[in-house]
């Protein structure tokens, strides 16, 4: 058996369809698994178990519905017997169609009824986990029990016992840590920890962010910016070797989930109960959590100039939960 996945568009939402990808292994154990990802995210797929092929999708070179037709079309000569389609969007729909897999399963939104095979209904109020896997337990009739996130870091990393990585980056306004609020932060926690070196991690976009928070920092010497220097393996590869992670609510949080390292997630605009990291060993969740607008999961705040939800979380509660991982608290 044949069986192609296309995989979700954003980081943590890739790492998140991990399980399904474990899960599609485990219900289908001798078939061979493709999966489309996007272009920039393909790194990462190197560290997912069990994959056959990845194909790069760029959207930049197939616009539009009549690129992924175009691109949809290059598969048909695979001959898939199944296509899961993640995503819910008209593309990805289309492109599944147009490979030509005998069974076409998703989800029942944006016309998929004309182009699919096998529609289920969308879980609402799950995790996206749980959301992902549903998918396969509806098309198979079968109860999925091994639920786990999961990227394999395949030589064993020591861990720097003295190494934190921070992460005040989000694509969303209302996720993204304000800037004077993360001087206290990183203030706090440079003074607290005083043999502890403070990374900061984001995309080259993120890095000039990143100076703004650093230029007014204490203890300058124990903090450094890494935003734009590593890709996503290497990340990944940075992240299994730290002590811990601090991280708002984005894709590095779940990419620290997924490789077993310590994460505390600072949660604002975000609902964690649909897009917390997924694994509960080793993970913290914090928020301010006393503001009637929490959580709005809008990804700029409406009521605010800068996200009140984030300005607000207690740095003492950060500190406390950093003193579970790091040496000498």
């Amino acid at each position: 058996m044949k069986i192609l996945i296309r995989l979700p568009n954003w980081l943590g939402d890739v790492i998140m369809s991990t399980a399904f990808i474990n899960a599609v292994k485990q219900s289908y154990p001798d078939a061979l698994v493709d999966v489309i990802v996007k272009k920039e995210l393909s790194g990462l797929a190197a560290l997912i178990s069990g994959l056959n092929t990845v194909y790069p999708f760029s959207k930049q070179e197939y616009k539009g519905l009549r690129g992924a037709f175009r691109f949809g079309k290059t598969l048909k000569a695979k001959k898939y017997d199944l296509f899961f389609n993640l995503p819910t969007s008209l593309s990805s729909t289309v492109l599944g169609w147009a490979s030509g897999a005998v069974k076409r399963i998703g989800f029942n939104k944006d016309g998929s009824f004309l182009l699919f095979t096998n529609l289920y209904k969308k879980p609402v109020n799950v995790h996206r986990v749980d959301e992902y896997l549903s998918l396969l337990e509806q098309f198979s009739g079968k109860k999925i029990n091994n639920r786990s996130v999961r990227l394999l870091i395949e030589n064993s990393v020591p861990i720097n016992q003295k190494q934190v990585l921070v992460n005040f980056n989000s694509e969303a306004l209302s996720r993204r840590m304000p800037v004077e609020k993360a001087h206290i932060l990183i203030n706090s926690l440079t003074n607290t920890f005083p043999d502890i070196t403070f990374k900061f991690i984001g995309s080259p976009k993120e890095s000039a962010f990143v100076e703004q928070i650093i230029d007014s920092a204490q203890n300058k010497d124990r903090i450094e910016n890494l935003a734009g220097k590593t890709d996503l393996v290497g990340l990944s590869q940075l992240m299994a070797s730290s002590a811990a992670v601090l991280t708002t609510d984005s894709g590095p949080a779940h990419l620290a989930n997924s490789v077993g390292t310590p994460t505390i997630v600072l949660f604002g605009a975000g609902n964690e109960y649909n897009t917390a990291p997924y694994n509960k060993h080793n993970l913290n969740v914090i928020r301010y959590g006393k503001l009637n607008c929490e959580p709005c999961v809008k990804n700029v705040c409406p009521l605010y100039d800068i996200p009140k939800c984030m300005q607000l979380i207690d740095e003492l509660t950060i500190i406390d939960t950093m003193s579970l991982y790091l040496p000498n608290a």
